[in-house]
């Protein structure tokens, strides 16, 4: 099954003590039924690159930043296509390859020609509706090792280590997490390596509705939440800073709690930005501080800024910094903060855009203001996710098989 399933039931919650920008513009006037094909492991996926148009950037200016030249005008470029259900796109720090998570459970790489099988887990990952390969972290200390989070075949939670990134031969180091999900939904699915080292991990609330199994405001439990370990311990160490890292007030692996469903979280400088999807109103986007441990971002009590669950005190919540309703999308995808050398007119803004309407949307914290680029861009059908490469530029997947990546034009 394609990502139809996964974000169009993801879910939301809130971040930072100010108001939310409120974005009004793209227009959906209902939930689309998207009807797609179901992929199994022994279906044959051909997979190729598009051929890309030329972007030109100068040299150097004695400031070492780059000098670019020409009109503003971005555009998305197609650069692979023929994916079954990509969900993330990764690669480490200054590498030129491109790694591509298929929910189906494959790995792809791309090294300067057509995308290549890296790594096939079809036959461990169970793929239906939210569950499935979601996520893929590279070790920012050891270049050989990189981690895995997906549905085992039990339906549970995984996060598994993994060597051979040089060679190009991945093998299993062993399972780091494993937790147990009480439902096939909200599965959240991203990890990611924060400033701080420590191997983030994101959780939905366990699935169903309306909070059904009351995770969502208990830190006790591992659903729910942002947890926060140190992998470089077998399977993996609590960090000192945790907020429950004694384990008497809540899991000594939570650090933020309050989440539904976050559907991608990624870091700038000390920054965390989550996006949470909402459950029948509101999707949002928030934004804490790698220092803000223990931080609860309010879901169930609130739905973005909207109260949820009487009698909706707000004491100590974190809201978050832009929301908007059903009536433009129905399911959020979060984004990064543009830190690309091509288009600096962007730089700082953060991107996120939604799997319903396709719109792709920035949020800048300067001014806190949103710019909706669909009218320049054009919508991307199934937005699944966006990724960075080694060098900072951004990508767009669609579950439609197809990735972009934003480019200048001309």
């Amino acid at each position: 099954m394609r990502l139809s399933s996964i974000l169009l039931v993801l879910l939301v919650a809130c971040s930072s003590s100010t108001a939310p920008v409120t974005i009004t513009s793209t227009t959906v006037a209902d939930e689309p039924a998207v009807s797609v094909p179901v992929v199994t492991s022994d279906e044959p996926v051909t997979v190729t690159t598009v051929a890309a148009a030329d972007t030109t950037t100068s040299a150097p200016s004695e400031s070492g930043e780059p000098v670019v030249e020409g009109p503003f005008d971005p555009v998305l470029t197609p650069v692979a296509a023929g994916f079954a259900q990509p969900v993330f796109l990764d690669a480490p720090v200054g590498d030129d390859r491109l790694y591509i998570v298929d929910q189906t459970g494959i790995v792809f790489v791309i090294d300067g020609g057509d995308p290549q099988v890296f790594l096939d887990l079809t036959d461990r990952v169970r793929m239906a509706g939210e569950q499935g390969l979601l996520g893929l972290a590279f070790d920012p200390i050891d270049d050989d090792r990189f981690f895995l989070h997906y549905t085992d075949q039990a339906g549970t939670s995984v996060v598994e280590a993994f060597s051979g990134l040089v060679a190009g031969v991945p093998a299993s180091d062993g399972v780091v997490l494993r937790v147990e999900q009480p439902a096939s939904n909200h599965n959240g699915g991203m990890i990611a390596f924060g400033p701080d080292g420590y191997l983030w991990v994101a959780l939905g609330d366990g699935g169903r509705a309306n909070d059904a199994f009351g995770h969502g405001q208990r830190a006790d439990t591992l659903l729910g939440a942002l947890l926060r370990l140190d992998v470089n311990s077998e399977p993996y160490a609590i960090p000192a800073s945790n907020p429950f890292a004694d384990g008497v007030d809540g899991a000594p692996e939570v650090y933020v709690f309050g989440l539904r469903n976050p559907w991608r979280f990624s870091f700038d400088g000390s920054d965390v930005w989550i996006a949470d999807v909402g459950q029948g109103d509101v999707e949002e986007v928030d934004r804490i501080d790698v220092a803000d441990a223990g931080a609860n971002l309010g879901w169930p009590l609130f739905e973005g800024t909207d109260c949820f669950k009487e009698p909706c005190d707000d004491t100590g919540l974190v809201f978050p910094v832009a929301e908007y309703r059903h009536s433009e999308g129905c399911s959020i995808t979060g984004g990064y903060v543009y830190r690309g050398a091509t288009m600096p007119e962007l730089s700082g803004q953060y991107f996120f855009g939604d799997f319903c309407s396709g719109f792709i949307r920035s949020y800048d914290p300067s001014s806190e203001s949103v710019t909706d680029w669909s009218d320049l861009l054009g919508t991307v059908r199934e937005l699944t996710s966006f990724g960075t490469d080694g060098h900072g530029n951004l990508y767009v997947l669609s579950g439609q098989g197809t990735i972009y990546r934003l480019d200048r034009n001309g």
